[in-house]
């Protein structure tokens, strides 16, 4: 048995939990944040048996891809204002951050 954890942008989550039901994977959602952008993520933990892995990578792979977006970067922190001046810059966002781990036991209470 297997634990898939998955780290996707907010944009991707519905699209993926819809797809992984569909093929009948039983998957926790968890609200999460953090990174570069500090935005919002959403964090699936996927509990499946070791022949199933390779299925619910594909369907991950399938459901959220990587893009390119325009950010503003932050005023730096007690520095003078007046001197930054913010350009976008075009960084990529989306796609998954995947682990997957051996579960030694398995309970369900």
């Amino acid at each position: 048995m297997k634990l898939i954890m998955v780290v996707v942008q907010d944009k991707d989550s519905n699209k993926l939990l819809n797809a992984l039901m569909e093929y009948n994977f039983r998957v926790t959602k968890l609200s999460s944040s953090g990174g570069f952008l500090k935005s919002g993520n959403t964090t699936f933990m996927i509990g499946t048996e070791d022949i199933r892995v390779d299925k619910a990578l594909q369907i991950i792979k399938d459901n959220c891809q990587a893009r390119e977006q325009l950010v503003a970067p932050v005023s730096p922190m007690g520095g003078n204002a007046d001197a930054f001046i913010p350009y976008p810059v075009e960084v990529e966002v989306g796609g998954a951050t995947v682990f997957v781990l051996p579960v030694e036991q398995f309970h369900q209470f």
